[in-house]
């Protein structure tokens, strides 16, 4: 009778898959845009599919094929090599958007989805870790990442991570590095995908200081001693001074220089924003209204690299920890100070 009761239990749980997959199934699309394999994207609207950015090589002729079976061109509207997202939009409005679960937890049964050929193909896991930021391996920061065990087969990057109803958890990737499969959680995946609708990229904010890692009194314990401010820079503007440690912006901690670019990469460019510093001890606050950082269009094919063909190339491939430098264009991180 127990076994009985163990078989029904297992048939259930497997029928339940069956269903989430079928659920997410006319949301999941091919995406033909390298010479290899196909891989796997999501539509997030009528006519605009998320997808990995290191999967798009050819921009030139690129074709979506749909749950149906249905082949489209699409054009690319921008990347954000970052976080390894791309979208693309479809000559047709057409297409089943994804329903999205911006709440994942740790432990819940997570399916990775892919469409690398006719039929969607799945992977089973759980959503093993929550994290972030996270430095990749090409210089860039995520502000945050899922983590799953499930299996990352070959064209899966850029299919979804559903939940056990087939809702998105995240996009999936294997682009990022740390040899395990990533996902960008479904809500700032979609807010990414927003910000290169309505501007072809991401909009990453410049500040305009040089600073170093420091231990400060108190529950924080440390913040960023700026060690040199940019003439006419947003810093400048504000009334920092060299000296003051940086210790929270837009309202959260900076305890390090990750800290930092998360904020300055959260869509405040132009908007008066908090910041707050440590001058001679005493906590300050003042208003600071960020300029966009100045990096070059990616519109490169990302086979020649993160930043595209031609492009520059990062210092190194591994994070150095809290203590690095970063570049204040690209980013890049080396022992030493950083410029932001």
């Amino acid at each position: 009778m127990k076994d009985a009761n163990n078989n029904q239990s297992l048939t259930a749980f497997s029928n339940s898959l069956v269903q989430a997959t079928q659920a997410a199934n006319a949301s999941i699309v091919t995406v033909h845009a390298r010479r290899r394999m196909p891989s796997t994207g999501v539509v997030i609207e009528a006519g605009l599919v998320l997808t990995a950015s290191h999967t798009v090589r050819e921009e030139a002729d690129i074709q979506v094929t749909l749950a149906d079976g249905t082949t489209l061109g699409a054009e690319l509207l921008g990347r954000d090599p970052n976080s390894d997202l791309a979208v693309l939009k479809l000559v047709d409005a057409v297409g089943t958007p994804a329903e999205v679960n911006e709440q994942p937890q740790v432990g819940q049964v997570a399916l990775a989805l892919g469409r690398p050929g006719s039929n969607v193909e799945a992977s089973l896991g759980i959503l093993s870790a929550i994290g972030g930021p996270l430095r990749t391996h090409g210089g860039g920061l995520i502000e945050s990442y899922l983590r799953t065990d499930a299996t990352a087969y070959p064209g899966f990057s850029g299919g979804p991570l559903v939940d056990a109803d087939g809702r998105v958890l995240g996009i999936n990737t294997s682009g990022l590095g740390w040899g395990s499969l990533l996902a960008i959680p479904a809500k700032q995946a979609w807010k990414i995908a927003k910000s290169i609708q309505q501007h072809g990229g991401i909009k990453r904010g410049y500040l305009g200081v040089r600073s170093q890692w420091v231990e400060v009194p108190g529950e924080q314990a440390s913040g960023l001693l700026v060690a040199g401010i940019e003439p006419e820079s947003p810093a400048a503007a504000a009334g920092l001074m060299v000296g003051d440690i940086i210790i929270g912006f837009a309202g959260q901690p900076v305890r390090d220089h990750d800290d930092l670019m998360v904020q300055l990469n959260s869509g405040v460019v132009g908007t008066p924003t908090a910041l707050k510093y440590l001058r001679g001890g005493k906590p300050q606050g003042a208003q600071v209204t960020l300029s966009e950082r100045a990096e070059a269009p990616h519109r490169g094919r990302p086979g020649w690299g993160r930043h595209g063909r031609g492009g520059k190339r990062p210092f190194g491939r591994r994070p150095f920890g809290r203590h690095g430098m970063h570049h204040i264009a690209w980013g890049r991180r080396m022992r030493g100070w950083g410029r932001r």
